[in-house]
């Protein structure tokens, strides 16, 4: 709908048009929000086509039952789209906080447009009970993992902005804008947040002095290990500042998308999973990836920086380094029959994986697309608001 291409959103709209839900096979909760619900949600608004919405509000229904099958506050991760059943996954009793905390703007947002608050109270709720919980050791960090039956943190686990944590802090940032910068603490818990982050988690790595975000193991111990995942935080920095966060945000911004960039100094130009940054004097490299963390999903969040700082700053370095990951991707990772993810960023040729994760289309060409657009007032920044997986909402007044 984005690019204009007629034809194509005419065949998906009629595969949807007649796809059901009513399907008797877990989803998780987070996931099936964020791809599906968001992405239906944004092609109404996109298009005006009711059917959509239609769509959303089915899904959304079924969805709500890891909120109502919940004896906590806390959403249960996986649901049954037929029969409504509701679980945490086999292997834990507990939910991530990103899982949690990253579905409140697509239930706001179809809450808004139907003018029923039911589905927008049930996600904000979360949204609330953290805020009121907490992240006090940490300043504003929280831990990554909950426990559905108590509701609350389980301690000790690793503070990060990568994995399992990384949207929350997003979409604190999100939801105070999607709700017109009307809801204070929103804000106030982000900027708490941001704090933290450079005090706790931002180093620089030698010897070119990039700016990334680590970890602490067990809620204690630094490890100089970013994901991939964390390059959203370039963009999410860069944003705030055109939304009154402070200035040097944006200076943090510039030297974080920098270190995600030299994630793709590899033979082949494609960024890994995970990198390790060096931090000694006199080392050779900013960072290294062990072999096991070298493999490449496609993922969007490093272009994601690189879109938002370039629409933000104009400066073409940006257009420069995502033209170099699309020319990697073209090359390395389009086989027959779409594009694959590939094993490691360091062999050469390629291994391919065989798997295209959907977060490939519906975030990694769209922000290239965005990033490269002539006209960059393509769904400008103060109307609307992407979701965690690059489906532009509407920003309400309040």
């Amino acid at each position: 709908m984005i690019m204009g291409l007629h034809e194509e959103v005419a065949d998906a709209t009629e595969y949807i048009r007649d796809m059901s839900f009513d399907k008797n096979r877990y989803v998780n909760f987070f996931e099936a929000t964020i791809r599906v619900l968001g992405g239906l949600l944004s092609a109404y608004h996109l298009s005006g086509d009711k059917m959509f919405l239609e769509k959303s509000q089915d899904i959304a229904e079924r969805l709500s039952y890891s909120f109502k099958k919940s004896t906590t506050w806390i959403p249960l991760s996986d649901v049954n789209l037929q029969s409504r059943d509701a679980k945490s996954p086999q292997w834990a009793a507990e939910s991530s906080l990103s899982e949690i905390t990253t579905v409140q703007l697509e239930f706001r947002d179809l809450s808004r447009v139907l003018n029923n608050s039911t589905y927008e109270d049930m996600a904000f709720t979360v949204s609330k009970k953290i805020h009121e919980i907490g992240c006090s050791r940490h300043e504003g960090l929280c831990d990554m993992y909950l426990d559905v039956k108590s509701g609350k943190f389980k301690s000790g686990t690793t503070i990060t902005f990568g994995a399992r944590a990384d949207s929350y802090y997003e979409y604190l940032f999100k939801q105070w804008i999607q709700t017109g910068k009307t809801i204070d603490w929103l804000r106030e818990d982000y900027l708490e947040a941001m704090n933290a982050m450079e005090k706790f988690l931002l180093r620089k790595s030698q010897p070119h002095n990039y700016s990334f975000v680590g970890e602490l193991l067990a809620g204690e111990n630094y490890s100089p290990k970013m994901d991939h995942l964390t390059c959203f935080l370039a963009g999410t920095l860069a944003h705030g500042t055109e939304n009154g966060m402070p200035k040097s945000h944006l200076d943090i911004a510039k030297s974080l998308a920098q270190a995600c960039h030299a994630m793709y100094e590899n033979p082949t130009g494609l960024g890994p999973e995970i990198a390790y940054y060096n931090m000694l004097p006199g080392s050779k490299t900013d960072l290294y990836i062990k072999p096991l963390d070298a493999h490449c999903l496609l993922r969007p969040e490093a272009i994601e920086g690189w879109f938002y700082l370039y629409r933000i700053t104009k400066d073409p370095i940006y257009q420069e380094w995502g033209w170099a990951a699309f020319e990697a991707i073209e090359k390395h990772a389009k086989v027959a029959n779409g594009y694959s993810s590939v094993h490691s960023v360091k062999k050469m040729p390629v291994g391919h994986r065989d798997l295209m994760e959907s977060f490939f289309l519906a975030e990694t060409l769209k922000y290239l697309y965005l990033l490269f657009a002539d006209d960059q007032t393509i769904l400008p920044l103060d109307k609307w608001v992407f979701n965690t997986e690059a489906h532009p909402l509407p920003i309400y007044a309040n």
